[in-house]
């Protein structure tokens, strides 16, 4: 799935709300010239003025529309728990918001609810009894070593494939164990006392807390010694190895897949996709010659870290103190209901989301959002159609591609089915667990089914947007349906910079390095002529060469590698909804507004929605292990390459924000 924003974060920036211009010129920083730095003519004073939250780790564009709407979900929750009366959804609603407010009583338990969970652990006495435990574990959703599930078959779409992948870190991914500057491994210390103290809650002495935090990170460090970077993960290809069951077992004689999948009520089958072969090559040996004390210490671990959220005050405060205030630099916890309306929508996410469009989403939302999507097939079509590096053949199957894309706008067609989930008002880590696990056994029942395409993979109310590579569609929640991306007091120029570019950045995903790879029905498949292929890297090779090049931070550049699907979705959705636009003025009145033409608007619609100030610590977080660039080169970037953009502003050759034509990068 590739989504415009990180899955981890919801958002959006506020614009002034007039009919016409919904352009916020306050914003503005005068004294920088737009073909210098176009990101901060557009936000400079805004990034001057506006100071981050101290419960966020970012503020901008998409955490403002986040907030919003998390007051919304507020509301909600709080009408659905004040209502004797309700059933269904309503009551479900209800008495998980209940639970989780209930402060009092979650505070006075404290670790209590993990009794069973640890009680397991305990009872571990050799390698043979770990990994019914492990599969206990995952029942629960609680990540520990390694992840099973379901997930549709690269190669054969249509149908759900048994997946096993690499897991069981606690650091956000491989490279933190490994990096050797001062900072990481302040970073790696700084982790083992967290982990260390969390270990106390679960009544450890501090020495021999500190010894079990030793341990958990030596054994995470031989896990992550064997698992795929971030940048290797992004190619489909590398974790992909479909198998019998038989053959996964004559490969790791030394793991008991038998004994986990009958621990996991699993349904039969035949084929199993083994993701990362030599993840589990690894683990093998790991689970017979690391010692059962060292296998108790890293469950017991994983189990508070990832209970956390749903546990007493102090063991939410140092689970913060770690993962938000050293990773992402954020000073202080978020308001206990924001925490729960986000539980709620997280667990049972299409029950609120069905409170949530009945109340916020507009009907003819939909309408407008089809003629827009019309509007920018079109545009894709017309440029498929225009490139002149791919051949007649593999144009074609592109064609045939964009003729297959589906469409999901505002809410899915039919809702998850919660009746089997039991929510009780007083049991906040309780309706936790079962809503996972309730989750967790709706999906590996699906294990050999045929993929459900309409199943959405976000909740109605989330300020995102996503393509799915597997279902080749685009899907678009309630969430973002609202100023600034998409405005029915908006002209066309700012509502094609802003939701039509977001449209044009989905659909552009079937076509970047990833989902270059999946033809028209969402099979792993190689669709392109060799020379059309060739063509292609070379243009996806200058556009890592280019994002290589930006350092937010001291010492640390974006990872053109591991970006490059989200800059090349960006590049080409601009480059298509600009096209749009063009379309859709067509016969229509161009009004010079506030002193910007149409185009002009276009990209200032753009710029502004990405504007955000961002802590330095959450900054070379996401430099390290995120996909997605920071804003400033999300707009500077993709224009610099636009010779449409150059027009609009009139920028000279040899400006910032006009690179030099045998630089420029151009895709799709």
């Amino acid at each position: 799935m590739r989504s415009i924003i990180p899955a981890v974060l919801v958002a959006a920036v506020s614009l002034a709300s007039s009919a016409l211009a919904d352009i916020d010129l306050n914003g503005f920083d005068r004294t920088v010239k737009p073909e210098v730095d176009f990101y901060r003519f557009v936000n400079g004073t805004w990034l001057k003025n506006t100071p981050i939250p101290a419960d966020r780790s970012s503020w901008g564009a998409f955490e403002e529309l986040h907030e919003r709407n998390t007051q919304n979900l507020r509301k909600l929750c709080e009408q659905a728990t004040a209502d004797a009366n309700a059933t269904g959804v309503v009551k479900m609603v209800g008495d998980f918001f209940a639970s989780g407010m209930d402060e009092k009583t979650i505070n006075a338990l404290g670790v209590t609810p993990l009794r069973a969970e640890l009680d397991r652990v305990e009872a571990i006495r050799a390698p043979a009894d770990l990994l019914p435990v492990i599969a206990f574990f995952h029942d629960q959703s609680i990540a520990a070593v390694f992840r099973f599930g379901n997930a549709p078959d690269e190669k054969e779409s249509d149908r759900e494939l048994a997946q096993l992948h690499q897991g069981g870190l606690g650091l956000p991914e491989r490279g933190y164990y490994f990096r050797d500057d001062e900072k990481s491994r302040q970073l790696r210390q700084q982790y083992v006392t967290h982990v260390a103290t969390m270990l106390t809650f679960l009544g450890e002495s501090a020495e021999s807390a500190n010894r079990s935090a030793q341990a958990v990170l030596a054994l995470e460090t031989k896990l992550a010694e064997h698992s795929l970077a971030p940048t290797e993960l992004r190619d489909p290809q590398k974790s992909y190895h479909k198998m019998t069951l038989e053959e996964v077992e004559a490969a790791l004689p030394g793991i008991d897949f038998k004994t986990y999948l009958a621990a996991r009520h699993a349904p039969s089958f035949r084929e199993v996709n083994l993701g990362q072969p030599e993840f589990f090559k690894a683990l093998a040996p790991l689970l017979a010659t690391v010692t059962v004390a060292d296998w108790k210490a890293y469950l017991r671990w994983h189990l508070i870290h990832d209970a956390a959220p749903w546990l007493s005050q102090p063991v939410q405060d140092e689970n913060f103190r770690f993962y938000s205030k050293t990773l992402s630099g954020t000073p202080k916890l978020r308001e206990r209901w924001k925490r729960v309306v986000g539980a709620v929508d997280s667990h049972i996410g299409e029950a609120l989301g069905q409170l949530y469009v009945a109340k916020y989403y507009p009907p003819e939302a939909k309408e407008r959002m089809d003629a827009l999507i019309t509007n920018l097939r079109a545009a894709l079509r017309d440029r498929l159609l225009a490139v002149t590096w791919m051949d007649a053949p593999t144009q074609a199957k592109a064609l045939a591609k964009l003729d297959g894309f589906g469409v999901n706008i505002g809410y899915p067609e039919k809702w998850r089915d919660y009746s089997a989930l039991r929510i009780v008002r007083d049991d906040y880590y309780g309706n936790v667990r079962r809503a996972e696990a309730f989750e967790v056994a709706r999906r590996l029942g699906r294990i050999g089914q045929p993929v459900d395409r309409t199943e959405w993979s976000m909740t109605p109310p989330t300020v995102n947007a996503y393509y799915r590579t597997s279902r080749n569609d685009i899907t678009f929640p309630a969430g973002i349906l609202q100023p600034p991306f998409f405005d029915f007091n908006a002209d066309d120029a700012v509502n094609y910079g802003a939701i039509g570019a977001v449209i044009g950045h989905e659909m552009t995903h079937g076509f970047d390095d990833t989902g270059a790879q999946y033809d028209a029905q969402g099979n792993l498949n190689n669709w392109w002529s060799e020379q059309s292929a060739k063509n292609f890297k070379q243009r996806t090779t200058a556009i890592v060469k280019q994002f290589d090049a930006y350092s937010p931070l001291e010492g640390v550049h974006v990872n053109g590698q591991l970006s490059q699907g989200e800059n090349i979705a960006d590049l080409g959705g601009i480059k298509i909804a600009y096209a749009a636009l063009q379309k859709a003025l067509q016969g229509k009145p161009r009004p010079t507004l506030n002193g910007f033409t149409p185009e002009q608007r276009f990209f200032i619609a753009w710029a502004t929605i990405w504007r955000a100030n961002q802590r330095p610590e959450d900054m070379r977080r996401q430099l390290l292990a995120d996909g997605h660039s920071p804003e400033q080169y999300r707009v500077n970037g993709p224009f610099s390459n636009l010779e449409e953009f150059a027009e609009a502003f009139a920028v000279p050759d040899g400006a910032p924000m006009r690179r030099p034509v045998a630089d420029r990068v151009d895709i799709w």
